[in-house]
């Protein structure tokens, strides 16, 4: 794997891990198109990169968060970020269960073969982009950031292992679309769902941590997916106070027949 192969999957691990167009969709699809060798570990090893990325955008967030579930567990002291950090916790518990057992079922349906992978992303970006369409455009906005409740958090939280098991759901995609469906507002939606995947990404990356191989290529993914990472987390929250979902819905549904096409082709 080159130096330039890895630049340019750590750019495109941080345009679409916290968009909701499926970053594991990409990872897949761009080195099946140009016929790159990427060694598996190196999916998770960007993951590291967007990780410090959310890790250093909401610093101080977590900071209050941890401070608060503390507070809220040995003091008694009730606050927003204390409740929170505990919906967090909650939440995250079952997702992990979940997501062990559907990766074996996922690894069994698809094994090694790369057309059925391929037509299973396909499919996973288009029924979830017209999913997001749909939800986005009914669903009101009653509910922010400050009044997501524990049911909701566990609902949002439980969606994140059919992500994590099926390439193209995209997990933030996926979190994004329950939450609005459970009439959370759009940028409290996308906070919420940022926040629920910093402790199951950080899972993945330390089991995974033992197959990284540090070298140059290595490096500049992983700088380049935190570096734009943090600019598109910043772009993303500002532009769905007043934007909605619409577009990146639509992109997956194109980018999904695309790859329908380039299977029929190929075939």
């Amino acid at each position: 794997m080159t130096t330039i192969q890895s630049l340019i999957l750590g750019i495109i691990q941080a345009l679409t891990e916290f968009l909701p167009v499926s970053s594991s969709a990409h990872l897949n699809v761009f080195p099946w198109i140009f016929g790159w060798d990427v060694p598996e570990s190196f999916d998770v090893a960007l993951h590291l990169g967007t990780l410090l990325a959310i890790g250093i955008y909401f610093f101080k967030d977590w900071i209050n968060l941890i401070k608060g579930g503390y507070k809220k567990l040995i003091k008694k002291e009730d606050s927003l970020d204390g409740k929170i950090f505990w919906y967090l916790v909650i939440a995250t518990i079952p997702a992990g269960i979940l997501s062990l057992v559907l990766d074996k079922v996922s690894s069994e349906i698809v094994g090694d073969n790369i057309a059925i992978e391929m037509g299973l992303i396909a499919i996973a970006l288009i029924v979830m982009g017209i999913i997001l369409y749909i939800v986005d455009k009914k669903c009101s906005s009653d509910v922010n950031y400050e009044n997501i409740s524990l049911k909701q958090s566990i609902l949002i939280g439980i969606s994140q292992a059919i992500a994590a098991a099926f390439p193209g759901v995209s997990r933030s995609g996926i979190t994004m679309t329950v939450a609005r469906g459970l009439k959370v507002d759009r940028e409290s939606a996308a906070k919420f769902s940022f926040l629920l995947a910093t402790p199951i990404t950080l899972a993945a990356v330390l089991v995974d941590l033992k197959d990284f191989v540090f070298n140059i290529p290595f490096v500049v993914g992983v700088l380049a997916s935190f570096i734009l990472g943090l600019i598109v987390i910043k772009f993303f929250l500002k532009f769905l106070r007043k934007g909605s979902f619409k577009g990146f819905a639509i992109y997956r549904i194109v980018f999904g027949i695309i790859i329908f096409g380039l299977l029929i082709f190929n075939h």
